[in-house]
């Protein structure tokens, strides 16, 4: 089953040091059956870009926390996609959130099929974005349009072997 999993560049810095992603337990979003059955018209394709926008979304509020904690990072939205066993992944019954699992076990970096991440043209608009998540969570609807401007920056795939690429950039 392939997950998509919000990450920054530190946190996947760190993965590549540790060999793996973690620690368990591990939030992801994939093609659940709640989003199938909510998503009905949508092909596969189709509820995997959903999962792994939903993914993009999660990554820009961690790099809010990592803003908050001061650690220093490109404003840059991450996502690793990963295939994971079935078993492993338990799906939530959130309806806001219905692409969401959990991984109750780290994720080998053997297992990333891909890095996604934002071009670097993209770097001031998701600054922007994680500025106003705060305004916008207490419903500020210029901050929402603000945040929501992040999800026009579609993120780029990589492959696994340009991953040490992607940490020197």
């Amino acid at each position: 089953m392939r997950v998509y999993l919000p990450c920054t560049l530190p946190a996947l810095a760190q993965a590549v040091k540790a060999g793996e992603l973690g620690p368990a337990p591990l939030t992801g979003y994939a093609v659940t059956p709640a989003l199938t059955e909510w998503y009905a018209s949508g092909d596969t394709e189709e509820l995997e870009y959903v999962a792994l926008t939903e993914a993009a979304r999660a990554s820009l509020r961690m790099l809010a926390a990592d803003r908050a904690d001061g650690v220093e990072t490109a404003f840059r939205r991450v996502v690793v996609a990963a295939e994971v066993p079935e078993r492993a992944v338990s799906a939530g019954v959130d309806l806001e959130e219905r692409a969401r699992v959990r991984l109750a076990d780290p994720i080998p970096l053997a297992k990333v099929a891909a890095v996604h991440i934002d071009d670097h043209e993209a770097i001031s608009d998701i600054e922007a974005a994680v500025a106003a998540l705060p305004a916008a969570d207490e419903g500020d609807d210029d901050a929402r349009f603000t945040v929501d401007g992040a999800e026009a920056h579609e993120l780029m795939w990589y492959a696994t072997q340009e991953i040490p690429d992607l940490l020197g950039s």
